[in-house]
């Protein structure tokens, strides 16, 4: 029984910290978000967070197609001049921001105002590859709302001016997300660094 109670206090204690941290992280960035393109602040690059292109029923991956329309939107209206497309390319099978370019150009962003950041292995990488890599401290990040929030979360945390440009959203709820938000407050705690870093690129 003493082992039972103890063992519900813990979880008791865990399931709070997930709650809290995630609420604390949207409430950290609510004035940093935005849905409307002509609210959204404009800044130099678009750093437009990779996903695949495809879900795992074979059709198109709705937060794919919806990050491609957000930026497209941003830089037609003007309020980016560049987008930076951070992404997963760890095998030759898999290749995230070759995916978004291809889209990208063929809904009108020419290819030189699009640059490709192949280590963008998950979002505190491509958050802090675009300061470190890119030279780049004020920026727009793309991606869902809720992702964006996390995002921009972490680029407080290294000194970075981030806001965000909210991408449709397919779904209501994401219940990975809390986790998601758990694990990057601990490795903001812990000092994590991307896996890659490297030498820097200039974007003009």
């Amino acid at each position: 029984m003493k082992l039972f109670k103890i063992t519900l206090l813990i979880i008791t204690i865990i399931s709070f910290g997930v709650f809290t941290t995630y609420h604390w992280i949207s409430f950290k960035t609510r004035h940093q978000v935005y849905d409307s393109v002509n609210d959204v602040p404009k800044n130099k690059v678009g750093l437009l967070l990779g996903t695949g292109k495809y879900a795992t029923s074979g059709n198109i991956n709705l937060f794919y197609k919806y990050r491609i329309d957000a930026a497209v939107k941003l830089y037609k209206a003007g309020k980016i001049d560049y987008i930076l497309v951070s992404g997963d390319n760890s095998r030759k099978d898999y290749d995230e921001p070759t995916d978004f370019k291809k889209d990208l150009i063929s809904k009108g962003v020419p290819s030189d105002r699009i640059i490709l950041d192949y280590a963008g292995f998950r979002t505190l990488d491509s958050v802090v590859r675009a300061k470190e890599i890119f030279s780049q401290t004020n920026f727009t990040v793309i991606s869902q709302k809720f992702h964006n929030e996390r995002a921009i979360y972490i680029a407080k945390e290294f000194g970075i001016n981030a806001v965000g440009f909210n991408a449709k959203d397919p779904y209501n709820t994401h219940f990975r997300e809390f986790l998601a938000r758990s694990k990057t407050s601990l490795d903001l705690v812990f000092n994590v660094q991307p896996k890659y870093l490297g030498e820097k690129i200039t974007i003009q």
